[in-house]
């Protein structure tokens, strides 16, 4: 398998953080570089200002402070990296940007932040697999 770019879609789970790891060993293996990848909720269009962008600012605080992390490690390890924050639905926009970005590799965690989103695999990850036609690496 060619493997000339990486996507990482991260929320800040351990199995984010696992994800992780592997995405840096196998960038770092095949000398590619990765598009790290956190997308957070959107935000309704029916809320009015001032409220429309009190959440906007909320939410892209808490994204920065998710995508910091990420940053931190894929920087400390030299890996070359571009990295979005898009709201949307999950999968979806994984997907979208999958395409956009021209990755051939899906590296995600098999659940996310709650567990209830999905019992054995999580729900986003599920979709993700089934909506996009890049090869997925689950990581446990």
């Amino acid at each position: 398998m060619n493997v000339s770019r990486i996507l990482l879609p991260v929320d800040g789970s351990p199995f984010s953080d696992a994800a992780a790891d592997m995405a840096i060993e196998l960038a770092g293996n095949y000398n590619v570089p990765i598009v790290l990848l956190h997308v957070r909720k959107p935000v309704p269009t029916g809320l009015g200002q001032p409220n429309a962008e009190e959440l906007l600012e909320y939410l892209t605080a808490g994204a920065e402070a998710v995508m910091d992390h990420y940053r931190k490690r894929l920087e400390n390890a030299k890996i070359e990296f571009a990295d979005l924050v898009i709201g949307g639905e999950i999968a979806e926009v994984i997907a979208n940007v999958c395409d956009v970005e021209k990755c051939d590799l899906i590296v995600i965690g098999s659940k996310g932040k709650s567990d209830l989103e999905g019992l054995i695999l999580g729900s986003v990850t599920h979709k993700v697999l089934h909506t996009t036609s890049c090869p997925v690496l689950v990581v446990k």
